[in-house]
């Protein structure tokens, strides 16, 4: 809870603190990361370093936590923290951690606001950060106890026992533990942590769906190598794992987290989804199959051509066993060549979707926004929607209206 009198600082700051929070961001990074870098080895993504989105993430959850305290100053909002808290699990970020972070942070809010930061300021958005490290802290350590993982050490080995070739740009891993011990627990729509040491000698980690059901005997990832686009750099670690890693390889991954996962309803499905996104809906609908659900569930996935769709025979073949199921694709070429797709983008207003269904999405953020927009349009309520985002949720650094 948020006291009286740190609620009317924080209100009466916070245009100045938001609008400056993407400058401070910035100093907190490049002065953490000068003093301390062995953070860089394992903690924090390079790329989304170098292209800004990490600091525009946590600009936007510092400025959402805080408007959040300001609307329901009795309530801790761990709704809005729970994603948040899941990736950090998948990272073993610790407590410690969140004593470092204050450190710089405060630094640099201090050197970007100067004056403006009198001790009352100081006082009111230290008590914010601490009711968000507190909650986030509490929620992690919530998750380490479930997954039965020592956040100290959270990371295993397992064995690539094949690699396949989905597309040009996508190639699939199937794994299973080095020590041939127990798989861990997983739910359809989690994601692991893989750690992975680049030339350089650095560690860097990302989070890759499981594109297949959590109770089969071996785990699938499912890897889109990110070509390089523009001013941005290609994906490191997507680009190692298909150059180097072949079957008898060994990977270091985390304990699979995420809280975009499968529920257990009977309401209608959607599951829409465009390039690489498809990955945990293809998981999800191998739950589905393996379980014999007889749920009504719409496969709704767009690409750029048939040859572009990773997983696409097995996600109609999993569809044909589902009694209630169907599958719709749409590609923006070459969509002679897939029977029964369709040609351009995604377009749900030629589909008599069900108002009551549950939504999960996954793909790009434009994607996802205006496939939202259409769901919203066609009286599907906002809160039945979900969607999981690879990387920084960005979706969640602004007002999604």
């Amino acid at each position: 809870m948020l006291s009286p009198e740190s609620a009317a600082v924080v209100r009466a700051t916070l245009p100045t603190v938001g609008g400056a929070l993407n400058e401070i961001t910035a100093r907190f990074y490049g002065t953490m990361f000068a003093e301390q870098p062995e953070l860089l080895d394992g903690l924090f993504n390079r790329g989304h370093q170098a292209s800004g989105e990490q600091r525009r993430a946590l600009a936007g959850s510092i400025a959402g936590f805080a408007r959040a305290l300001l609307a329901t100053p009795d309530a801790r909002p761990d709704a809005l923290l729970a994603r948040i808290a899941h990736k950090h699990a998948a990272l073993g970020v610790t407590e410690d951690q969140y004593t470092i972070v204050h450190k710089y942070l405060f630094r640099a809010i201090g050197d970007v606001l100067g004056d403006a930061v009198t001790p009352e300021v100081t006082s009111a958005w230290d008590e914010v950060y601490w009711l968000m490290a507190g909650a986030l802290i509490a929620l992690e350590a919530r998750l380490y106890q479930e997954a039965k993982v020592d956040p100290r050490k959270p990371w295993r080995r397992w064995t690539v026992v094949e690699r396949r070739e989905e597309t040009p740009d996508v190639v699939s891993f199937l794994l299973r533990p080095t020590d041939d011990g127990p798989l861990p627990g997983a739910l359809a729509g989690q994601y692991v942590s893989v750690r992975l040491r680049m030339p350089d000698g650095i560690h860097q980690t990302r989070q890759y769906s499981l594109s297949n059901a959590p109770g089969d005997r071996v785990r699938r990832l499912t890897v889109k190598r990110v070509a390089s686009v523009a001013d941005a750099p290609e994906g490191e670690v997507s680009n190692q794992l298909h150059r180097t890693v072949r079957a008898g390889d060994e990977l270091t991954l985390s304990a699979p987290f995420g809280d975009v996962v499968l529920d257990d309803s009977d309401t209608p499905l959607l599951l829409v989804s465009a390039g690489i996104g498809c990955t945990p809906m293809v998981g999800m609908l191998e739950h589905l199959a393996a379980t014999g659900s007889s749920r009504p569930v719409w496969v709704l996935h767009a690409d750029r051509s048939p040859a572009d769709h990773a997983l696409r025979a097995e996600t109609r073949h999993l569809a044909e066993r589902l009694r209630g199921a169907r599958a719709d694709f749409w590609y923006e070429q070459d969509a002679t060549e897939a029977p029964g797709s369709r040609t351009g983008l995604m377009n749900l207003g030629i589909l008599d979707l069900p108002a009551d269904a549950d939504v999960y999405l996954c793909g790009s953020l434009p994607f996802m926004r205006g496939i939202r927009t259409q769901l919203l349009q066609a009286g599907v309520p906002a809160r039945s929607i979900r969607y999981e985002v690879f990387g920084p949720d960005l979706w969640l650094a602004h007002a999604e209206g």
